[in-house]
């Protein structure tokens, strides 16, 4: 597997989780304090959250994840602030694939 593949997903892990951050805090402005607008904001975080789930998409199929697997990863981008742990976790688990080095067991 190539590295370009891992950094795709990671970059797209923590752009997508800091848009639908900043989406939350739009909605609770808008429906909380009545203030403020989020059609901007919630088209934006649309469009990178499509990138999002294509990048993991190829990255869970080269790593041969289950299904069970690439769906947690997927829906991690949907929770707010799950990438941000999510992410480092994908990372420790793929690296070995890139570099051909065998996978250790996590204790």
């Amino acid at each position: 597997m190539k590295s370009n593949v891992l950094s795709r997903y990671r970059v797209m892990a923590y752009v997508t989780a800091v848009w639908l951050l900043v989406f939350t805090a739009a909605i609770i402005l808008k429906y909380g304090f009545e203030t403020g607008d989020t059609m901007l904001i919630s088209q934006i975080h649309g469009v990178l959250f499509i990138i999002y789930v294509i990048f993991a998409f190829d990255l869970g199929s080269k790593a041969k994840w289950p299904l069970g697997k690439l769906l947690w990863v997927l829906a991690a981008g949907c929770i707010p602030g799950a990438s941000f742990f999510v992410e480092p976790q994908v990372t420790r688990e793929v690296r070995p694939l890139i570099t051909g080095a065998p996978a250790t067991a996590e204790a």
